[in-house]
């Protein structure tokens, strides 16, 4: 399957970053350098069984296999042990990024309910977008009668870009759907 996306970012995405800011050089336009996903399963220190269907979704969402995350520290108020098994993630490169994007901006965001946006203020300052999605069930791959709990979803776009005016103009000429002004929004976490 080839990527919409990463023919639409060398057909025209270059060209149009290219004139606005000046680049003296073609490796100095912004580019995306990779997606990761997130899950964390705050239940799988009770139930170990949960973190499995939790890496299954994850798996269907991304295309690749998850990595189970372990804990960093131990927290007795949470009965929470160093090195117990606690979320799962994906990094995605090359074609799955470019694929899982093109799925994201143009199936996924909408059909988030009451969606008007992502709000611009989630930029780090590098360069890098993050978003979170409070339930799994807004991608196609999940069969909703299976869900056994609506799980949280944390999204990180990496790019080369050296601040957020590139990376937001970057992502939003890929097709990221931000908002207008900078109202709150019901489907995302803040």
């Amino acid at each position: 399957m080839s990527a919409r996306l990463r023919e639409k970012y060398q057909g025209e995405v270059r060209k149009r970053l290219q004139d606005k800011f000046g680049y003296g050089n073609a490796h100095q336009i912004p580019k995306l350098a990779k997606v990761v996903l997130n899950m964390s399963v705050g239940e799988a220190i009770v139930n170990g069984k949960v973190l499995d269907t939790a890496v299954a979704e994850l798996q269907a969402i991304s295309g690749q296999r998850p990595v189970v995350t372990k804990a960093k520290k131990s927290i007795a108020a949470f009965k929470l042990r160093e090195g117990m098994n606690i979320g799962a993630k994906v990094t995605l490169r090359g074609e799955r990024m470019y694929v899982f994007l093109d799925k994201l901006f143009n199936v996924v965001l909408p059909r988030i309910r009451d969606f008007r946006g992502l709000p611009r203020k989630s930029f780090d300052g590098r360069g890098n977008y993050n978003l979170g999605l409070r339930e799994q069930v807004v991608f196609p791959e999940i069969n909703f009668d299976k869900v056994d709990k609506m799980r949280g979803l944390d999204i990180v776009i990496v790019t080369t870009a050296r601040n957020d005016e590139e990376a937001m103009e970057f992502l939003t000429a890929m097709g990221l759907p931000l908002q207008k002004g900078s109202s709150s929004n019901s489907g995302l976490q803040r």
